[in-house]
Formats: C-alpha cells, structure tokens, sequence
C-alpha cells in the first residue's frame, strides 16, 4: 500500500493504475481500401467480432471496402433509402392542385393585408 501512496506525485502526471491481473482480448487486424483515393486503412477488431464489410474512409470520407485476399468484399446496396427532400414529404401529405389552392390562398392574404392599410411589400415579404 505505501507504494501506491500519494504523498510526493503530482496529480495527473502518472497513472496509478497498473495492468496487474488484465487479460488482453485477441484481437485481428483488418485493411480497407478507399474506392475513391485508394489509400488503405488498418482498423484492429475484437478477433470474434463480425467484421463489416466497409468503413468510412479516414483521409476522403468515402466508402472504404474491406481487402480480402487479392479484392476487396462486396457490398450490397440495394436495400439502401434514398433520402427524401422537404418536397418529396410534401407532395406525400398533399397534391399539386391543393398546393396551388394554399398558394393562392396566402397570395390573397397577402394582398389584402397590403390593401388594408399596412405598407406590405415584396421587398419586406423578401427579406
């Protein structure tokens, strides 16, 4: 116990923590090759750990494919979502003759605000 003792250390500057009795995992080495810079990457998994078949490239972000042998692993991308814009989840919620009913609605709104008195616009709309 006196070895471990804080009299004298200053705090933070070593680790009283020791490796005494820690079992070390297995673990394996796996490279990935960038599809778009073609630099490699290392990444070290657990050995019984399932390997994924890419990883995101450290140098471009791009998709980096796993090597296995003399190719790289094959990834299937079908089941992949293609994102959906703002006007995409529009047009799901209403059709293009509603849409244009709303607009006219609001034109008009508009425009009788500017009629009734207050000074309402387009640069002021705008900005």
């Amino acid at each position: 116990m006196a070895d471990r003792s804080l009299r004298g250390i200053r705090l933070g500057a070593q680790s009283l923590q020791s490796e005494e009795g820690v079992v070390f995992h297995e673990r394996a080495q796996h490279v990935y090759s960038c599809t778009a810079c073609g630099r490699d990457t290392t990444m070290i998994f657990a050995a019984d750990a399932e390997v994924p078949p890419a990883w995101e490239c450290r140098t471009c972000g791009a998709e980096a494919l796993l090597r296995v042998g003399d190719g790289t692993a094959t990834v299937d991308h079908s089941g992949d979502k293609t994102p959906r814009s703002h006007w995409d989840m529009l047009l799901e919620r209403r059709t293009l003759p509603e849409l244009e009913e709303l607009l006219e609605e609001r034109l008009a709104y508009v425009r009788a605000r500017r009629g009734a008195g207050e000074d309402v616009t387009l640069d002021k709309i705008s900005a």
